[in-house]
């Protein structure tokens, strides 16, 4: 498993430890304009959930893979959080907001996993 493999996995971890759902991995590698290797998209079922959720994976990538992500946004109303780890985004949504924003769509020719939810 290269380094790339064990955050995306560790991601996907810390996600489900907080009942995140719909997990998607979005492998962008093969896709020349994309300003990352792959996204890890989920859904929190309100703002509380999405900001925990987010905290999750930035304690929990901390401990279990030593990184520390470059930078965060979205805190201010938790609708949308997107982790920057530089080759894997983190994208945390609130349902209308994800729907709205639709990610896995905007790159349809991308490879995307879909995780099952743990229940």
């Amino acid at each position: 498993m290269n380094e790339n493999e064990k955050l995306i996995q560790t991601i996907i971890e810390a996600i489900q430890e907080k009942k995140g759902r719909s997990i998607v991995h979005v492998d962008l590698k093969g896709i020349e304009t994309a300003a990352a290797q792959g996204f890890v998209i989920a859904t929190g079922n309100t703002p509380m959930q999405v900001e925990t959720i987010a905290d999750s994976v930035r304690e929990y990538v901390e401990k279990h893979a030593g990184q520390r992500p470059f930078n965060y946004d979205g805190y201010q109303n938790a609708q949308w959080i997107i982790i920057d780890y530089g080759n894997i985004f983190v994208h945390v949504f609130v349902p209308d907001f994800r729907e709205r924003y639709n990610l896995e769509n905007l790159w349809a020719d991308a490879l995307i996993n879909k995780i099952p939810d743990l229940d």
